[in-house]
């Protein structure tokens, strides 16, 4: 009798294993998981990540990610941060909204991911070319001009002015962070898929 029962126990336990395998499995296919983070105005924000087939899913094109970031450059000068703003930066991967290196400092990353990459001035804002400096004509009439000075050309553009004569204005229209390498430190705070 006492055996009969071990059976019938060792049969209900296996059965009960079986069918409890076979639900999580099932319900490993889609999870949803929210992560609370911090946003400008508003106490707490809520971000969506989901789970598919048991795995975190990670940032690729077309993700709207937001991200906190210091950036410095080579001899360890901070030249922007988002977090001495307080308010997290928001961008589309891969849709030309930050630099090529920004894109992909982010790509593969996940929700809570805090990365520090180097990027080299080809995937950053450039090398400094002379051909963007732009010699006019001195114009009397637009006030005094010094070097160091920024202007603004008539499309918007920034440019700062590098040399000043009697009859010319030299305009360097680089762009300020141009042949610099960017080392970013990035949180990755959340990420948003369409």
């Amino acid at each position: 009798m006492r055996l009969r029962y071990i059976i019938v126990l060792v049969l209900v336990v296996g059965l009960l294993a079986t069918a409890c395998s076979e639900g999580d499995a099932s319900d490993l296919d889609v999870q949803t998981t929210t992560t609370t983070v911090g946003a400008e105005a508003v106490d707490e924000t809520t971000s969506t990540t989901q789970v598919v087939s048991g795995e975190r899913f990670i940032v690729q094109d077309g993700d709207v990610v937001e991200v906190h970031y210091i950036g410095t450059l080579d001899d360890g000068s901070q030249f922007d941060s988002s977090r001495d703003r307080d308010v997290p930066f928001s961008f589309t991967v891969g849709t030309g909204q930050v630099i090529s290196g920004f894109d992909e400092a982010v790509r593969g990353g996940e929700v809570g991911d805090v990365r520090t990459v180097r990027i080299e001035p080809e995937n950053a804002y450039g090398e400094w070319s002379e051909e963007k400096l732009v010699v006019v004509p001195f114009n009397p009439e637009q006030g005094d001009v010094e070097v160091g000075d920024e202007v603004f050309l008539t499309n918007g553009q920034p440019a700062i002015v590098t040399e000043v004569t009697a009859e010319t204005v030299t305009l360097d229209t680089n762009h300020r962070l141009a042949g610099e390498a960017l080392t970013f430190e990035i949180e990755i705070l959340a990420i948003t898929r369409g």
